[in-house]
């Protein structure tokens, strides 16, 4: 059962639609003016508002405008009520974020189709998406059915690139945003001297490049296909509506790419805090969880010298010479040129 909040002003037509809601198994909950009827949604959270547009107190378009305000009540679907004579208004209404209109006077069927349908639409789009390609598409596919956002096509582009492809460099203006369906990619920052810094490696279910976009900014460092890969492309303006369009879907979108934050944040710390013997380990472990899969629980990190060091952020040299001491104390392995892991556990716990 599914709570629906009628806010209208006209006691007959207020208890006409709340019957029929009811008939159709919906609890409802009704407000005679647009003041109280805000106050009920803020505190209630219904699952849909049916509202009136012509109301002494507060209009309709005022309920709309506060309830966009709270976080809490800005994704719930809002139906507006009309008059013929209020028809050309409408429009004000669905640019303010409402989800349809019905024009006085209506028949119960049609009072009914809209409730379900758009309970319907968001009910969808509440469901959970894996952070997989298919999720993707699907989280695209039930918002373009919602209507909560025009986006382009819920088929993205799946490119192939070769390894070392620059995807973008420094400077250049931000068109799309990647997520990785295989293979890796590392963004990387270049000194004065040449030197490169890894700032991130990204794995398949990895989104990246999307930073730039939402701060409106130009690229501030360069990404290249570390290994053969798989890239799905969202262009701007898709990845823009998913994040903006709507509060619902954005949460969606948002539960897909939030997991790199912590992971950013922890090489933030690592690079101001931690030894060189940390810093080498931070490293390495964090390429090692990059690699490693249920298949392959013992990874051989097959990584250059230098986008290791990049990636713990030390010098080659001073990287050199740690993996040798960690080999000395059987912390790792050194295998072909291939770092092989022995004691995860002593790597994560040294002392200095």
């Amino acid at each position: 059962m599914q709570k629906i909040l009628v806010i209208e002003d006209n006691n007959e037509v207020r208890e006409n639609i709340a019957e029929i809601i009811r008939l159709a198994g919906h609890e409802v909950i009704t407000a005679e003016n647009g003041k109280m009827g805000a106050e009920i949604a803020l505190s209630e959270k219904p699952d849909l508002v049916v509202c009136d547009i012509m109301m002494p107190v507060l209009d309709g378009y005022g309920v709309l405008h506060l309830l966009n305000k709270h976080e809490e009540t800005a994704g719930i679907p809002f139906i507006f009520l009309t008059a013929r004579s209020e028809r050309s208004d409408f429009r004000k209404g669905m640019e303010m974020g409402a989800d349809d209109y019905i024009t006085k006077p209506f028949d119960g069927i049609e009072l009914l189709n809209a409730v379900e349908s758009r309970l319907k639409k968001v009910e969808n789009l509440r469901r959970n998406f894996e952070n997989s390609p298919d999720g993707l598409k699907d989280l695209i596919q039930s918002v373009n059915q919602s209507g909560l956002a025009a986006l382009a096509s819920d088929d993205k582009e799946v490119c192939s690139y070769t390894k070392k492809h620059l995807l973008y460099g420094e400077g250049q203006r931000p068109k799309t945003v990647y997520y990785v369906v295989s293979g890796k990619v590392r963004t990387y920052l270049t000194n004065e001297d040449g030197k490169e810094y890894i700032t991130h490696v990204y794995s398949p279910g990895d989104f990246f490049g999307y930073l730039a976009m939402l701060e409106d900014i130009n690229y501030k460092d360069n990404a290249q296909v570390l290994e053969d890969s798989e890239l799905m492309l969202i262009p701007r303006k898709d990845f823009l509506d998913l994040i903006l369009g709507n509060l619902l879907a954005s949460k969606q979108f948002i539960k897909m790419i939030a997991h790199n934050t912590a992971s950013d944040e922890q090489n933030l710390l690592n690079l101001a805090y931690n030894s060189l013997r940390k810093k080498v380990s931070f490293g390495l472990l964090k390429l090692m969880e990059k690699y490693k899969t249920p298949e392959h629980p013992v990874v051989e990190l097959d990584v250059s010298r230098e986008n290791m060091a990049s990636a713990a952020g030390v010098a080659t040299e001073s990287l050199i010479r740690t993996l040798g001491d960690f080999k000395a104390e059987k912390l790792i392995d050194i295998r072909n040129g291939k770092v092989v892991i022995l004691n995860e556990k002593r790597l994560r716990d040294l002392p200095y």
